[in-house]
């Protein structure tokens, strides 16, 4: 079998690795999207058409190209073009309102932007202050012309300067733009792809957002092992479109992968690899997963190092083995990371690019975590989590883990209320499957064996109503929503 076209690419890349994986594999299949199905070659000319497009209209090595839009093929297209003209590609989530986009843009310098839906015209209006040109390729006509030409040529490229920027909150909330390079992506993609195999005979679901690490980690492995991206059908439920199209791995979090094997294990039946986020799954659901042949794996991950950091099988307790090209530390119970998968830095108002490392070039996660015996990373929280509790330390993702076991709860959140005596004591905010918070008698009685009494909460609600779901629980906004509905009760 021939030999996954990334392990040739070594530090001496020219081309971009989607059109080395042309080279190599031509006929592999690249994208599938219900009908369409496109391959190597055709995409890599595609790419080569649209990124010649794209600087017809003016863009230069170093500028932004803003994407507003859900997962689609034209934004995959758009990626590997901005890769093989020196474009920043800047996907923004869609969810955002229109008001915090402009604030984004402007924060950022990021003036060009395609964006499909023309209901959002204020974007790039001319009556606002901050001018925005947005840009309409006709990718039906690039296609046909590229298909047409296909003598395009390949761009060299250096991969170590800035290919994308994603936007991640951090500790502040405040959104902040975090700078990688190909490089970046290059050496998680390997990593990644030593503990996850993947070969162009497979085919990855694009489950995750590109404006997400997650998504665009999707993207980047399968074009270094030359296996195909296939692209979400939003006019089907998963378990239909896992049954119709030949997915091989699949990115969930544990409650998707929960619902799927309750309701539709059949489903499965076909996928090889699990790539699973949002907290640890129950043995008994890995020993069936194991029973039907798939290889389930747990990660820890973060933006600024380029996706995964370590990942191990999923019926291991913990987070997963550290990684090739990364490393990492434990100072003070925080967990710090390098590497070379570690991103260039955050965006700044003046172009600059700020990594927050200390002088060894350490960049601190905010994590707080252990490793066991085995190797095996142990994730025990976010440090701006933490509250103390009469002196005692409380970390809520504990509590909140211990509380997720039962099996009438989908998800709980764990923060400190004001108290006179105490300075904070533990509150819980659950959602359940009957949408009925449990009797306090019963939770206390279920959590008596499992942490210490002083970390057991003292109140229980019921979980807001909102949208406070995006690949992560926004606990802040959840938090906030409670606090707010109190005090108007307390009124």
């Amino acid at each position: 079998m021939r030999s996954p076209p990334y392990l040739a690419l070594g530090n001496n890349l020219s081309v971009s690795p989607l059109h080395h994986t042309a080279a190599a594999a031509p006929n592999a299949i690249a994208l599938r999207s219900g009908t369409q199905v496109t391959n190597y070659q055709q995409l890599s000319q595609q790419v080569l058409a649209l990124g010649q497009w794209l600087s017809d209209q003016g863009l230069k090595a170093g500028d932004k190209l803003g994407i507003v839009a859900s997962n689609c093929v034209e934004m995959v297209l758009l990626y590997w073009a901005c890769v093989d003209r020196g474009l920043l590609f800047c996907p923004l989530s869609p969810k955002f309102p229109d008001l915090q986009l402009q604030e984004i843009m402007q924060r950022l310098s990021i003036n060009t932007l395609w964006c499909p839906d023309d209901n959002r015209n204020t974007l790039w209006s001319a009556d606002n202050s901050f001018k925005v040109q947005r840009l309409s390729p006709n990718f039906t006509d690039l296609a046909v012309n590229s298909l047409a030409s296909q003598n395009n040529t390949i761009p060299d490229i250096e991969i170590d300067k800035p290919v994308n920027l994603l936007l991640t909150s951090g500790s502040s909330g405040v959104p902040k733009g975090a700078v990688h390079s190909l490089s970046n992506h290059i050496a998680n993609a390997e990593g990644s792809l030593q503990r996850i195999a993947l070969s162009e005979n497979d085919g990855w679901l694009l489950s995750l957002p590109l404006f997400h690490i997650g998504g665009l980690a999707i993207v980047n492995r399968c074009a270094l092992s030359g296996a195909a991206i296939i692209m979400v059908d939003d006019t089907l439920p998963l378990s239909d479109q896992l049954q119709r199209d030949p997915i091989s791995h699949l990115s969930l979090v544990a409650t998707q992968l929960q619902r799927l094997s309750a309701d539709s294990p059949a489903s499965l039946t076909n996928v090889r690899c699990l790539l699973l986020g949002g907290g640890a799954i129950g043995r008994e659901l890995t020993d069936a997963l194991q029973q039907m042949g798939i290889r389930a794996f747990t990660s820890y991950g973060m933006t600024e190092m380029g996706s995964q950091i370590t990942t191990s099988a999923a019926h291991i307790p913990g987070s997963g083995e550290l990684l090739p090209n990364r490393e990492l530390c434990i100072r003070d119970g925080e967990i710090w990371v390098k590497g070379a998968t570690l991103f260039l830095g955050y965006l700044q108002a003046d172009g600059s690019l700020v990594r927050d490392t200390d002088a060894d070039g350490w960049f601190c996660t905010k994590d707080r975590g252990y490793f066991d015996d085995h190797g095996q990373l142990h994730i025990q929280g976010r440090s701006d989590n933490m509250f103390i509790c009469g002196g005692e330390n409380i970390q809520p993702e504990e509590v909140e883990a211990a509380l997720k076991l039962h099996p009438q709860i989908l998800d709980a959140i764990v923060f400190g209320e004001a108290n006179d005596e105490f300075g904070l004591l533990p509150s819980a905010i659950l959602k359940t499957r009957n949408g009925s918070l449990l009797p306090e008698t019963e939770l206390t009685e279920f959590l008596a064996s499992k942490i210490a009494r002083f970390k057991r909460p003292r109140v229980y609600y019921p979980w807001p109503n909102g949208d406070f779901q995006g690949l992560k629980v926004q606990r802040k906004k959840v938090i906030q929503a409670i606090i707010t509905q109190s005090q108007s009760l307390k009124k």
